[in-house]
């Protein structure tokens, strides 16, 4: 979930997150979005309806945030400046909708989690542009921009799935992973998804066995990334990478792990942790300014029709 492209081979990392800090400038269909001193005052946390079940969050331009219900597969919007929020694409039964990324055109890329579908949404008109179904699916979990593509991982198998960007229409792709890789017989393996810092090739967690890794977009071949101060990113969920910096959620231990990467992503070195007494199994993260706001999906919880849930936000400081 990086924010500014290191290489003109990633025109768009995060665009979800925002702007860079110094300079967080997002446009966004009718409007944009600058991160200034400003979001001081907005809510550092927002209520969400009764049974959403949220899982992913995406920020543009607005500012607003996108979230996804894994209950049915529906996108909340909420204003940031107030908390406020509508539906903007409807749920149905078996749907879910788990990683977002939103790009700098006004696409927003959907993980389809059990449903097994990646979904394009114009934010614009509230209307699908896409609908893909890989063949192979089981639970498709997160997703990153990079390239003229977007990126998705595949937490049953061990894969990515890869889609054209804006108005392209040259389908659906799938890459094996291989190398290092370590997929578990049953269960999630890999979660969140992000870029390595020269823009080179991706990073990926497996929850279970709390590892990085440094994945080659064109082959699949996937290389651990040596932690250094830190044992492991057990439950390690969605990733945040703002310049050589890499925000790493691990959701049940209501935990955000940050760490120092190299230029390659070769190494990630711990710098700090980040704690909340509001995080309840927080999953997914995007940043805006000086923010990271986060969804508490709640996992330790019985799921209900009648279940709260919320998303907050904390200090990247």
């Amino acid at each position: 979930m990086s924010l500014t492209p290191s290489s003109p081979f990633l025109p768009s990392r995060r665009t979800v997150l925002g702007g860079a800090l110094a300079a967080a400038t997002v446009a966004l269909g009718a409007g944009t979005a600058t991160a200034t001193a400003a979001d001081r005052s907005w809510p550092t946390e927002f209520p969400l309806p009764n049974g959403f079940r949220p899982e992913g969050i995406a920020i543009g331009g607005g500012p607003y945030a996108y979230m996804g219900s894994l209950a049915d597969g529906s996108v909340r919007r909420a204003d940031l400046s107030t908390g406020e929020g509508r539906t903007v694409l409807a749920g149905a039964t078996g749907g879910a909708a788990t990683g977002l990324k939103l790009d700098r055109d006004g696409l927003l890329y959907i993980s389809g989690g059990v449903s097994g579908s990646i979904r394009v949404l114009d934010t614009r008109t509230n209307r699908l542009t896409a609908t893909y179904q890989p063949t192979t699916a089981g639970f498709v979990n997160d997703v990153i921009l990079y390239g003229d593509r977007a990126w998705f991982t595949n937490s049953n198998a061990p894969v990515l799935y890869t889609v054209p960007r804006g108005k392209k229409k040259d389908g659906l792709r799938s890459v094996p992973l291989g190398g290092e890789w370590e997929q578990a017989p049953t269960g999630i393996s890999a979660n969140g998804i992000e870029t390595t810092p020269d823009g080179r090739a991706l990073i990926i967690v497996n929850s279970p066995i709390g590892k990085l890794f440094r994945v080659d977009p064109k082959t699949g071949h996937a290389t651990t990334i040596t932690l250094k101060g830190a044992a492991d990113v057990v439950n390690g969920d969605g990733l945040v990478r703002v310049g050589n910096t890499l925000y790493v959620v691990q959701n049940r231990l209501n935990l955000i792990t940050v760490f120092d990467l190299d230029a390659g992503a070769r190494t990630a070195t711990l710098r700090r942790s980040i704690t909340d007494p509001r995080f309840d199994v927080p999953t997914t993260a995007a940043r805006l300014g000086n923010r990271l706001y986060l969804v508490n999906a709640r996992f330790t919880t019985p799921p209900t029709p009648e279940t709260t849930y919320n998303a907050v936000a904390v200090p990247l400081r």
